[in-house]
């Protein structure tokens, strides 16, 4: 106890970053009580999230756990003092499966403690620990985790208060209730979603416009979420566009608002997106796919803050902020005649890559357990994991997708486990076969070698419209093909933009 309590008092003195902080607080928990695993949890409304686990497999700290699941968790924060499960509880362990020294099989009989966490007063998580030995926690082990809780409640303090300085050294930004790398739905430890985070921290407090940049699927509408919430607008409304979405007929009105009888079928006057956006936030999601008429009208809109609803005689003014973003090359657009210049130089005013989740190193196993969580409470399963082969697999590849690729992988893995008789009782293990990387890989393929054995053979014959038509057919539909037919990012491959593709698809007959 003498050995465990020095130590815990020299790093309360030390100046330590808060994840190491806690993470050496849980590792030497774990020696001194010589258990199996330990586990810091912070609550969160109704579930609790690891924030420093040692002895668990390497994607627990993307997992979440659901209270009214884990009667054993709610249990633990129930009470004042410490709460012993011994080897004959008949409640379920939430670490079933997930005990790295017994991973993916079903726990021996053993012990298991664990302790409610209050930070000034007020309840924050809990700690728990697994013994694989019973008779692990005894009665001397219960009062030791009773008399060592105090100082577990303090490097949690003091992990809040240097987490605050910090915020306060890098602009004044207080997000001390989460360790780096994790803000709202934004989970990661790396060294690039540390800075961009820090960066989104640094900008959020400006009126600046922003654009988003970064490939499909690594998600820039929460990146522009975490934006607005950061900023002085979050109590007034974030409004989102699509802008690949917006028919180029109704782009206009859409954003703009219109007023009754400016074209058939508007009956009444009608506020646009800009509008609804008052006093708060207007997200351009794929910006890049707004007509060049449009495009002249939010120039203005930039330059002076002032909107005009389409037949309307008088401008009005509006205090919107706008963050943008795009997944293709403005600067290639504004070369090509797409995409109006002087608009581009507005929207970039901030501009903020996002980095590809192959450059987030082991984000993407924290990543792939919140994912299998997810799956695991949808699909009713006792526990779900990752073979030591898949995690390999996970970090190797190169994820042309990023995280929304990602989260279609493992819901598809756990699906086809299920299909292959997995049933709720079970602890499944998603091996590299059900992740099945290679097919992931094809379907983002644009060019499969069937599309290019039809474009050959359009060739043969006709005359040389129709064999160029044969070919954009062919085209068109390889690409649609390739995307699941969202002509959005068909339109995108094909380097196009949406509403000509629309009209190309029209004129050759695919519409």
């Amino acid at each position: 106890m003498d050995a465990v309590l020095s130590l815990l008092l020299t790093d309360l003195a030390a100046e330590l970053p808060p994840a190491v902080r806690l993470q050496r607080l849980v590792s030497s928990l774990r020696e001194h009580f010589g258990c199996g695993a330990v586990a810091l949890l912070q609550r969160e409304a109704e579930h609790l999230r690891p924030v420093a686990v040692d002895g668990l497999v390497r994607d627990a700290l993307g997992r979440r756990f659901e209270l009214q699941a884990h009667p054993r968790l709610s249990a633990i924060l129930a009470r004042s003092g410490v709460t012993c499960f011994h080897h004959d509880s008949t409640l379920p362990d939430p670490y079933d499966g997930l005990i790295d020294e017994h991973a993916g099989e079903p726990l021996p009989v053993h012990d298991c403690m664990g302790v409610p966490v209050a930070v000034e007063g007020e309840s924050w998580g809990a700690l728990t620990l697994d013994a694989l030995r019973v008779g692990t926690f005894d009665a001397r082990a219960q009062a030791d985790l009773q008399a060592l809780r105090p100082l577990v409640e303090a490097a949690v303090r003091m992990s809040r208060l240097e987490a605050q300085a910090r915020a306060l050294r890098l602009g004044g930004v207080d997000t001390a209730e989460r360790p780096v790398g994790e803000e709202g739905d934004i989970l990661g430890q790396s060294e690039a979603i540390a800075r961009l985070l820090h960066e989104l921290a640094v900008v959020a407090d400006s009126e600046l416009p922003v654009l988003l940049l970064g490939e499909t699927g690594v998600g820039k509408e929460l990146f522009a979420h975490r934006l607005h919430r950061l900023s002085r607008r979050h109590g007034r409304s974030l409004v989102h566009v699509n802008c690949a979405a917006l028919p180029e007929s109704l782009a206009e009105s859409e954003l703009f608002g219109h007023v009754k009888g400016a074209f058939s079928g508007a009956v009444s006057d009608r506020p646009g997106r800009f509008e609804a956006a008052e006093g708060g936030t207007l997200f351009l999601d794929e910006v890049g796919e707004l007509p060049l008429a449009v495009q002249a009208k939010l120039l203005r809109t930039l330059q002076n803050g002032e909107i005009q609803r389409l037949g309307a005689d008088r401008p009005r003014r509006v205090d919107v902020r706008v963050v943008a973003a795009t997944n293709r090359s403005l600067r290639e657009l504004v070369r090509d005649g797409g995409f109006r210049a002087d608009l581009y130089h507005r929207l970039s005013v901030y501009p903020i890559p996002i980095p590809p989740l192959r450059e987030r190193g082991h984000d993407v196993l924290l990543l792939a357990g919140r994912f299998l969580e997810r799956n695991r409470a949808r699909l009713g399963l006792r526990s779900l994991r990752l073979s030591t082969a898949s995690e390999e697999a996970l970090r190797r590849y190169p994820w042309p997708g990023n995280v929304r690729e990602l989260e279609h992988v493992i819901s598809r893995a756990a699906l086809k486990a299920v299909s292959r008789g997995a049933v709720r009782t079970d602890l499944v293990t998603l091996g590299p076969e059900l992740l099945d990387l290679e097919a992931a890989s094809a379907v983002l393929d644009p060019v499969p070698p069937v599309a290019a054995e039809g474009a050959v053979a359009a060739l043969r014959s006709g005359s040389l419209r129709e064999q160029v038509e044969a070919c954009q057919r062919q085209a068109v539909r390889t690409a649609l093909d390739a995307h699941a037919q969202n002509w959005a990012q068909a339109a995108r491959a094909l380097g196009l933009d949406a509403s000509n593709l629309h009209k190309l698809a029209r004129r050759l007959g695919l519409k």
